[in-house]
């Protein structure tokens, strides 16, 4: 079963082969510190650096901060140990296997974790598979309902009550998010500007508390298999916090892209959630509503705060780029995608709508 799209490292990005399996030996996951070692990327990925290692008939994931990115906004200690405490109340975790922040090893902090077999649905997955019409509510429904369990998670007996501070949480993205995005800009958005203005004085001031995963989509699980009923492992934690659960569902639903969305829109967030059979966006909030029995009100807020957000997450990566921290070629248009989520933002703001 395909756990992700895999390609042989990038240029630049590979692995120091000797202290790393020296490393592995001592953590007790190899007993052959000799043992070929065979290393290949994942692809999906626009932040942290997966790879998939290959030693004999065992097989690991390793997860490091980009090259050239601060280790703020790529924390693999504070990744490591959330999925750490989770596993003790939420079983949808890859089991953590070994961390270090020894920089003699491969120049930077990264852990070790267990690889979980199952199907990774990105877009190009989902055009292999041609999946059809009537599995996208199914997939949907398994999606959904693992995330609403995560955010009935009990994280103080997860040990996870000091992960962040949800009081005034909304206040402090909507500022933060809007810092960053200034700090990053290489272009003049003026819909940006709009956007950051409208969150300042229409965020909700009321909310409920909750673990929050802050990047939570298709691709983002592993569906143990292609009947779409059981999700193994939400992955790519580095995100995530205590907070408002529609902020996360915000963010959710600027990726979320349909079927009458732009053409340019589609391209610039490709998406499984395009093809027919998947619920709407405003479907997908009714829903969240009926299976968690929460309220979910202002999310025109939400869904526009999650399109910045996604904003301000490419205009970094781009920002990366454009210096020459990374040779991606994937990364070269972002800007442009950057752009694109501002004004869809600015869109909903100027419509009231989701959808």
């Amino acid at each position: 079963m395909v756990n992700g799209s895999t390609q042989q490292v990038r240029t630049g990005e590979e692995l120091q082969e000797k202290p790393l399996k020296k490393f592995l030996y001592e953590q007790g996951l190899i007993t052959d510190e000799n043992v070929d070692l065979q290393v290949i990327q994942f692809t999906q990925g626009y932040s942290n650096l997966t790879y998939l290692l290959t030693l004999g008939e065992q097989e690991f994931v390793l997860r490091r901060p980009p090259f050239g990115a601060i280790k703020r906004g790529h924390d693999m200690g504070r990744e490591y140990r959330v999925q750490q405490g989770l596993a003790r109340v939420f079983s949808k975790v890859p089991k953590m296997l070994a961390y270090t922040e020894n920089l003699d090893l491969i120049g930077a902090p990264f852990y070790i974790m267990e690889r979980v077999e199952g199907v990774i649905l990105s877009y190009r997955e989902a055009e292999r598979l041609k999946i059809a019409e009537e599995q996208y509510p199914i997939i949907a429904e398994s999606w959904l309902d693992t995330f609403i369990a995560l955010h009935e998670v009990d994280y103080v007996a997860a040990g996870l009550e000091t992960l962040g501070r949800p009081e005034a949480y909304v206040e402090r993205q909507v500022h933060n998010w809007g810092k960053q995005y200034v700090k990053a800009a290489t272009d003049d958005v003026p819909a940006a500007e709009k956007v950051m203005q409208w969150m300042e004085t229409h965020q909700p001031r009321e909310y409920r508390h909750s673990l929050i995963h802050n990047d939570y989509k298709y691709d983002n699980v592993v569906f143990k298999d292609t009947s779409w009923k059981e999700i193994r492992a939400i992955l790519d934690w580095e995100m995530a916090t205590l907070g408002d659960p529609l902020m996360d569902l915000g963010t959710s639903l600027g990726y979320w892209t349909m079927a009458n969305d732009h053409d340019f829109v589609k391209q610039g967030i490709p998406s499984p959630t395009v093809f027919k059979g998947n619920p709407g966006r405003s479907e997908l909030v009714e829903m969240y509503a009926k299976k968690s029995g929460k309220p979910v009100d202002h999310m025109v807020f939400y869904y526009a705060y999650g399109l910045f957000k996604i904003a301000v997450i490419a205009q970094q990566i781009y920002y990366r780029f454009k210096h020459g921290y990374t040779a991606d070629p994937r990364f070269a248009q972002l800007n442009k995608a950057a752009e694109l989520c501002c004004n869809l933002a600015l869109r909903a703001i100027q419509t009231n709508k989701i959808d």
